[in-house]
């Protein structure tokens, strides 16, 4: 292609440009409205077709932190709160069988530190509470389980599942949808125990 030809093409490109940019320039200088119309925007949402779900959800980043609270010269104690765990039941009632129920479960695993000390799940405690049992009375808050260092019948600490909460029938409880607990968590430990930063993992399952 030859640069005559070429050179014409750019230089109308370069007015068009300029041509342009004067009438935003005076638009803008001068407004003027010559009418104007609404739009109604409309959208159709199906309802969600399939079998639904039952499932369990942990708010925020899943992770809590304890802070001492309550010490005295035998015993050291650390309080937090288990974050809000959600359960939702979106299927119909011809997907749930007969008598079926669900339940929530805890264990925590041994509380370790940086330099590798260790502090027993049995020194781990929590006391459930249900925030949003719905309306029925249906679903209920696990017993309270104390640690090895106090002296109820119930002083295993969460080694082993525990309960957080359930439904005592997942048929009648489908109207309501969704369920919200959480739990006061509380360690308790020798005055002596070794200084350092601990962690541990507490594990929730949810079963039907």
């Amino acid at each position: 292609m030859s640069k005559n030809k070429v050179l014409p093409r750019a230089v109308a490109l370069t007015a068009g440009c300029t041509l342009l940019l004067g009438v935003g320039a005076a638009a803008i200088a001068n407004p003027v409205e010559h009418g104007s119309n609404e739009i109604d925007v409309n959208v159709k949402i199906a309802e969600l077709e399939g079998p639904g779900a039952l499932a369990m959800t942990v708010a925020g980043a899943s992770s809590t932190s304890l802070v001492e609270s309550g010490s005295d010269e035998l015993l050291r104690q650390f309080t937090g709160t288990l974050p809000t765990v959600s359960v939702t039941d979106t299927r119909a009632a011809e997907d749930v069988a007969e008598g079926a129920y669900w339940y929530v479960l805890g264990t925590a695993s041994a509380f370790s530190s940086e330099t590798g000390e260790t502090i027993g799940a049995e020194h781990l405690g929590w006391t459930p509470r249900l925030i949003d049992g719905g309306t029925s009375g249906g679903v209920t808050e696990g017993d309270s389980v104390d640690t090895v260092l106090d002296s109820g019948n119930n002083n295993v600490g969460l080694v082993d599942q525990e309960l957080l909460a359930m439904a005592w029938d997942s048929n009648e409880l489908l109207e309501e949808g969704s369920w919200t607990a959480n739990a006061d968590l509380y360690l308790r430990t020798p005055a002596d125990v070794e200084p350092g930063s601990y962690s541990s993992k507490l594990t929730l399952s949810l079963f039907e």
